[in-house]
């Protein structure tokens, strides 16, 4: 018999920002947990709040290039009042653990939001219709 399969009312209800905490600073299991189900679950909260994968593909490259601190500034970094405090408070989450040059994490931090951008995507263009 298959495992059980997480729903993905389930995903959606995971404290991202507890995810990001641990997962950007203890990595191990905590980092696979992060780009796994919080991942997932990330994804699914901005599909719900009507944010497109390549705004969160944005905010990735903001935190790259930018880096973290000017994406925590940005007045609204989703597009949506409440997409945009979710996000905020994503990004003052993943600041409050992070240092001012702790470029290595930031840079896991960009790539998680391009893993979310990835999987909304993913979950866009295959979406299979129910009857």
């Amino acid at each position: 018999m298959p495992p059980d399969r997480t729903t993905d009312a389930e995903l959606s209800s995971l404290d991202v920002p507890l995810l990001l905490r641990y997962g950007l600073t203890l990595g191990g299991a905590h980092r696979t947990a992060l780009f796994g189900d919080g991942a997932v679950a990330a994804a699914l909260i901005a599909e719900e709040l009507g944010v497109l994968p390549r705004a969160v593909a944005f905010l990735a490259e903001v935190v790259r290039r930018d880096g973290l601190r000017a994406a925590v500034e940005l007045p609204e970094p989703l597009p949506g009042r409440e997409a945009a405090r979710t996000a905020s408070e994503w990004l003052t989450t993943a600041s409050s653990v992070l240092g001012e040059a702790d470029l290595e994490n930031e840079e896991q931090l960009a790539r998680w939001f391009e893993a979310v951008a990835t999987i909304m995507a993913l979950r866009h263009t295959h979406a299979t219709p129910y009857p």
